[in-house]
């Protein structure tokens, strides 16, 4: 089985590409599943708090047992991960063994996003600098992993996502391309607060032509977000090459 880890920081189109991976005929797929966890680890107010927790396993231990377990049919499993569930001290080795990837997306349109689902969004919050120190925690004890950004996948999704397919070592399905509209099986407890936008497409729309335009009273938080970020675009697969 091929087990493929994603990681993303919220609002960064992870939703989207986990109902891209999810239209294929050989993944399943599992949503955020350290959420509860880390949300009875840290005590957090998040949005559907008391819900979450109840839906999902808060022990950690449990939950990467969970992760790294064999599976069997269908072959590939795609986890969508969020930076910010992995808390400082988290034990990671329960990736050993997969596929790992990252999605990106400018710091600015994913502030916008997040501002407009949950006031104060906080660097936490944004994701890139912890998604930076994963990236070079993966890369130093897997090797480099692929990147992708969001822009770059709304812009020429067959392109993008067939290399990063390559980069993954399964094949490229236009499956990927397209899905049925509104909420799946597989989503969290949490999807009617967070995925509508999601629930209303069926398949990815082109990139906002203003997207990094950074919100006002956001911009400091921008600003310390950018470098990380940066870091990681140079690393991409683009439409491009």
């Amino acid at each position: 089985m091929t087990r493929i880890v994603m990681w993303s920081g919220p609002r960064n189109l992870s939703t989207a590409m986990m109902r891209s991976f999810g239209a294929r005929a050989d993944t399943a797929v599992v949503d955020e599943p350290f959420y509860a966890a880390y949300l009875a680890t840290t005590g957090i107010a998040h949005p559907m708090r008391e819900a979450v927790i109840a839906a999902g396993e808060t022990d950690w231990g449990r939950v990467a047992a969970s992760c790294a377990a064999p599976q069997g049919d269908p072959p590939i499993r795609y986890e969508k991960h969020m930076t910010v569930h992995m808390v400082d001290g988290a034990p990671l080795d329960w990736m050993d063994g997969a596929k790992i990837a990252f999605l990106i997306r400018h710091p600015a349109a994913v502030a916008a996003s997040y501002a407009a689902k949950r006031e104060a969004p906080t660097s936490d919050d944004i994701g890139s600098l912890r998604q930076a120190e994963l990236y070079d925690w993966v890369a130093d004890r897997y090797g480099p992993a692929p990147v992708v950004d969001a822009a770059d996948i709304r812009r020429d999704p067959a392109t993008v996502l067939s290399r990063l397919c390559r980069a993954l070592g399964i094949p490229f399905d236009p499956a990927m391309l397209s899905w049925e509209a509104g909420p799946q099986e597989t989503d969290g407890v949490w999807a009617s607060h967070w995925y509508g936008a999601v629930n209303r497409s069926t398949g990815f729309a082109p990139p906002p032509v203003d997207e990094t335009r950074t919100p006002e009273g956001l911009e400091a938080l921008v600003e310390a977000a950018l470098p990380a970020y940066s870091r990681l675009r140079a690393l991409a697969l683009t439409p491009d090459g």
